[in-house]
């Protein structure tokens, strides 16, 4: 009998071990062509966590997008043990499809520590009650909000503004977005789950930034947009599942590739996580 797709995130995380170091992840109902990025990111980062004594907590995670992923197989990830150390443990999660990496992902560990400790101030900004839904967002700028609404059900987002759009135009800085979002389920209280959510969710707007200055968004017609590579280093502890700032900027865009950088601050202004990630933004000319 053939498994029915998870519905919710939290079912999406779940992956099957088949052997040791083996497991599989299964796939969502989708419209999409090929596997959104953030979820093998996630499940990933599951599988690799997986064979890491408990003791330990993620750091930091560093990925690239090989292949385009499947939507209509499941997908299976092999973990390497690379090191295994007293305070710090590193794996390597390889996902695959139809024989081919489809992604790479290496995730360090470390065992709690106390040290120095500081951090940037969180932007001024208003808080996600007073922020755009951005389903109406991509309402006003006549996209299917619908589509988006299915795709996306386990997301709330809420726009804060970008460059020249209720963020001030700085000509030292030209491509900026802020975001209010969570993951809109009731996630587990285990960090291990917060943060594959939290992974998940931080693939699907970061390359928007790198667009600003120049009048196209994600979906306009002509774009061909991809991620090639991903990484988050997670500072402190903090929930996915509650609201949270991601301030996006881009300090480059060249070549057809974007690179866009992300401060990430939980409700009481906590710096969490930075990301980063470079992307495939290519206009086709018709």
């Amino acid at each position: 009998m053939t498994e029915a797709p998870p519905t919710r995130l939290v079912d999406l995380l779940e992956l099957a071990q088949i052997e040791i170091g083996l497991y599989r992840g299964r796939q969502p109902q989708t419209d999409r062509q090929r596997v959104f990025g953030g979820q093998v990111a996630a499940q990933a980062l599951i599988a690799g966590s997986h064979t890491v004594p408990p003791e330990f907590s993620v750091h930091s995670l560093h990925s690239y997008f090989l292949r385009p992923g499947d939507t209509s197989v499941p997908i299976v990830y092999d973990v390497e043990v690379l090191r295994d150390g007293r305070s710090f443990c590193t794996r390597r999660s390889v996902a695959r499809q139809h024989g081919r990496p489809i992604y790479y992902q290496t995730a360090n560990y470390q065992i709690h520590e106390d040290g120095f400790d500081h951090q940037d101030t969180m932007p001024d900004v208003v808080p996600p009650e007073d922020s755009v839904r951005f389903l109406d967002l991509i309402e006003r700028q006549g996209g299917d909000a619908a589509a988006f609404a299915r795709e996306w059900a386990s997301l709330d987002i809420r726009f804060v503004g970008a460059s020249g759009r209720g963020l001030p135009l700085d000509p030292h800085q030209p491509a900026q977005v802020r975001l209010w979002m969570r993951v809109a389920e009731s996630l587990a209280d285990e960090p291990l789950v917060q943060c594959a959510a939290f992974t998940y969710a931080s693939d699907l707007t970061l390359l928007g930034a790198t667009l600003v200055p120049h009048g196209v968004t994600i979906g306009s017609p002509g774009m061909q947009v991809a991620s090639l590579d991903h990484t988050i280093w997670f500072h402190r502890p903090f929930r996915a599942d509650d609201w949270w700032l991601y301030d996006q900027w881009s300090p480059s865009a060249s070549g057809a590739r974007g690179l866009s950088l992300a401060r990430v601050f939980s409700h009481d202004g906590t710096l969490v996580a930075t990301v980063a990630q470079e992307g495939l933004i290519r206009q086709r000319i018709a």
